[in-house]
């Protein structure tokens, strides 16, 4: 799959998605073909060192790219929410969406794998040797990590929840200084963004060779037992972007007042487009066609959708946390009610600044700093990579549906408010 992203200044990141999928079908084939061959040893250990070191350079990326993402994306939100009337309310029912989908799947997604437990050769095989759990922190250790004492220290230490409110602080902060300055900072982190999404992009081009390398030494070891886990963690993820899907119908039903055959026949063009690209980007034309079928006024679909597309993703944070909480789950990380609340609120300040981007290279943006700030190890992202092509699907196509839901809504408050 290939998107450009949202911005003008940030170059087009092409991610070998198909093929990444397809070494990992590849590893764990070979893996399994040659489980308890002692002749094998050497290739393992080659193809687990190699997985190993992609899975580093991959880390080493995280930090930087999401501070430049969130001050851009931070900064861009807030000067869209200051472009009038129609936009000020546009945004709030963004941010209020965005805020409703990470807290949902909170509960929803630790609810589902009670209800339908991870196979346990599964949880062994993707672990990814996540290491000791650990305790469950408290409100005060969450407090404390979100106000360290030194905000580099914080950073070398891959501490994430501190080191993403600081820099949405940061963004805050410069929307108060002069206009020259203030540009200056937002070109400099648009700049350090762009420079680390060339670099993420080069190392996920890199993905099918360190995929590959991990699944056959994973296939070596488990054998065919991390195949189950990988669909369970599938369903699981796509049923918290399929209830942000419901969610957005219902907007769109109640605060737009469209009827329901009415919505479900202007949305099957964007669909089609939507599956066929799993770009929101690209059914924009659908979206805004659909728009119109709806009713929506002109002016209203013209710079809501684009606005949508620009700064809004639905699904972000309900998959996103969704794939950190299965993470936790894999590793035996124990996950409190406020690592939880911890987790939303990185889910929604990332998922401000992810919009627009191939769905594997959101994924490595946005899920790494929630489950970091979580403090749940991330050595299993590294597998669950490899199939984000099938859960974004859902990720679209929720998108899709939450952006001309809310452009319905918009338009009917709008419309409401100059009749009255």
């Amino acid at each position: 799959m290939q998107q450009q992203a949202g911005s003008s200044s940030f170059p087009e990141i092409r991610v070998p998605a198909l093929l990444t999928f397809l070494a990992l079908l590849l590893g764990f084939a070979v893996g399994t073909a040659f489980q308890g061959d002692a002749g094998f040893a050497p290739m393992q250990a080659v193809a687990e060192e190699v997985g190993s070191l992609w899975l580093k350079l991959l880390q080493l990326t995280i930090l930087p790219l999401v501070i430049g993402l969130v001050v851009t994306g931070i900064s861009q939100t807030l000067a869209a929410a200051g472009g009038g009337r129609l936009a000020r309310r546009a945004v709030l029912m963004f941010v209020a969406v965005l805020l409703f989908a990470g807290t949902m799947s909170a509960v929803l997604v630790p609810l589902l794998i009670d209800l339908f437990p991870i196979p346990a050769a599964a949880v062994a095989a993707l672990s990814g040797g996540g290491g000791d759990p650990g305790k469950v922190p408290g409100f005060a250790e969450i407090l404390e990590a979100m106000v360290p004492s030194n905000i580099f220290s914080a950073a070398a230490n891959g501490a994430m929840l501190p080191v993403v409110l600081f820099a949405a602080l940061f963004a805050l902060a410069a929307t108060r200084i002069a206009e020259a300055p203030r540009k200056l900072l937002v070109q400099f982190f648009e700049g350090l963004a762009a420079t680390m999404m060339v670099i993420v992009g080069w190392v996920l081009m890199l993905a099918p060779i360190g995929v590959l390398g991990l699944a056959v030494a994973l296939g070596a070891k488990t054998g065919a037992d991390a195949i189950g886990g990988l669909a369970h963690y599938i369903l699981i993820v796509s049923a918290a972007g399929f209830v942000v899907l419901l969610t957005s119908v219902a907007i769109a039903l109640t605060l737009g007042r469209r009827a329901p055959g009415a919505f479900a026949r202007a949305m099957l063009p964007v669909y089609a487009v939507a599956i066929s690209t799993q770009s929101s980007l690209a059914s924009l034309p659908a979206m805004l066609a659909a728009s119109r079928k709806l009713g929506v006024r002109e002016s209203t679909a013209d710079f809501v959708l684009p606005l949508a597309v620009a700064i809004f993703r639905g699904t972000s944070p309900a998959m996103n946390m969704g794939v950190a909480i299965y993470a936790a789950h894999l590793t035996g990380t124990p996950l409190s009610v406020w690592a939880l609340g911890a987790g939303v609120l990185v889910a929604f300040l990332v998922s401000l600044s992810s919009v627009s981007l191939p769905g594997t290279l959101s994924f490595v943006v946005s899920v790494g700093p929630i489950a970091m700030a979580m403090g749940v190890p991330i050595a299993p992202l590294a597998l669950l990579v490899a199939v984000e092509m099938l859960p974004d699907i859902m990720r679209t196509l929720g998108n899709v549906t939450a952006d001309v839901a809310v452009t319905a809504a918009v338009d009917q408050q709008d419309e409401t408010e100059k009749a009255a």
